[in-house]
């Protein structure tokens, strides 16, 4: 079968490989989705996860599919069933510098079990928005971690995938004021359908300066300050958590979801004197049945996350609109086209 797969630095290929067989606590997923993440392109940029690996290594892990075999001893999970998986659960790292990846026909997840790395999904959901399962599942563990409450005054920087699923369930959660901030209007376009009440370019606009005007202004120790209590740092810009310390007011909250590769220097005397608190937010530990419950709801708009769907064919395609930051949001590959 195809499957994409790393072999070193920026060298990337769909090669030919077996069919994956189950053991008798494995399961084989025949995959109909799997969106690309920020991840991915930087997993292909180090040709691995923290260094160069070793040995070819399959990539994708946000996934969608049908469960096409059981292993013998696996307990309440049957063959047809429609899926998503926890590519983290059950001590699985598929994706994630192991020899499984889901941009493949089929995936095998080893020891698997139900509620762990497998959850059933409705019939209703569709393929497209069920796969979106584990990056919502990262936007909802940060709000879980932000401990947000309705009269929060909240900045979103950065409203790639993983913003635009803060933006949503910060809305969800009944959040009265949410700002998205990005240099993308076309992210900014999604944001707003996924409920942000207000939206900042920040090619364009002075960012302070409408946040001040939307959350009210104050001075701090000669600081000027502005009145947003919560902000996320999803865009991986090194520039934007210095300028959340500059901005934020007393005892504001900052939760850091991006990923950034290299030091970044911050005025901790000003982060000091604002007792202000540094969040930090990976992975999903519990989300993904309070992630799958809210892409079941009618209504749920999938396509404000997706901006392109393409076969696994064309993957080289896939992978230059997704390094298109500012043309592209989420990225859906057909592991099944």
């Amino acid at each position: 079968m195809r499957a994409v797969r790393i072999h070193g630095v920026n060298d990337v290929r769909v090669d030919d490989i077996e069919e994956p067989q189950p053991g008798p606590r494995d399961v084989i997923v025949r995959v109909r989705r799997c969106g690309l993440c920020g991840s991915d392109l930087g997993y292909i940029k180090v040709g691995g996860v923290a260094a160069p690996a070793e040995a070819p290594f399959g990539i994708g892990h946000e996934l969608s599919g049908v469960i096409e075999v059981v292993g013998a001893d696996v307990v309440g999970i049957a063959p047809g069933q429609r899926v998503v998986v926890n590519p983290m659960g059950d001590g699985n790292g598929i994706g994630a510098g192991l020899p499984e990846g889901a941009f493949a026909p089929l995936l095998r997840v080893s020891n698997a079990t139900l509620g762990g790395s497998i959850h059933p999904i409705p019939d209703h959901v569709d393929w497209d928005a069920a796969a979106l399962a584990e990056p919502l599942g990262v936007a909802l563990h940060a709000v879980h971690r932000s401990g947000a409450v309705p009269n929060d005054r909240v900045a979103v920087f950065g409203v790639g995938p993983i913003g635009l699923g803060i933006v949503f369930f910060l809305k969800r959660a009944g959040v009265s004021s949410v700002v998205a901030i990005d240099r993308s209007p076309q992210r900014l376009d999604r944001a707003r359908r996924l409920g942000a009440d207000h939206v900042i370019d920040a090619a364009s606009e002075d960012v302070a300066a409408v946040l001040g005007d939307l959350h009210g202004r104050a001075d701090l120790f000669g600081w000027p300050t502005v009145g947003t209590s919560l902000w996320f740092e999803s865009s991986g810009a090194p520039s934007v958590l210095p300028l959340i310390v500059g901005m934020a007011p007393f005892h504001a909250r900052a939760v850091m979801v991006a990923v950034h590769h290299q030091p970044i220097a911050i005025d901790w005397k000003m982060a000091l004197g604002k007792e202000m608190s540094f969040i930090t937010s990976m992975a999903y530990p519990d989300e993904f049945p309070e992630v799958i419950a809210a892409i079941s709801e009618p209504g749920f708009d999938a396509d404000a996350f997706i901006s392109h769907r393409i076969p696994l064919s064309r993957f080289d395609e896939a992978l230059a609109i997704a390094r298109d930051v500012g043309h592209s949001a989420k990225v859906m590959v057909a592991c099944d086209a």
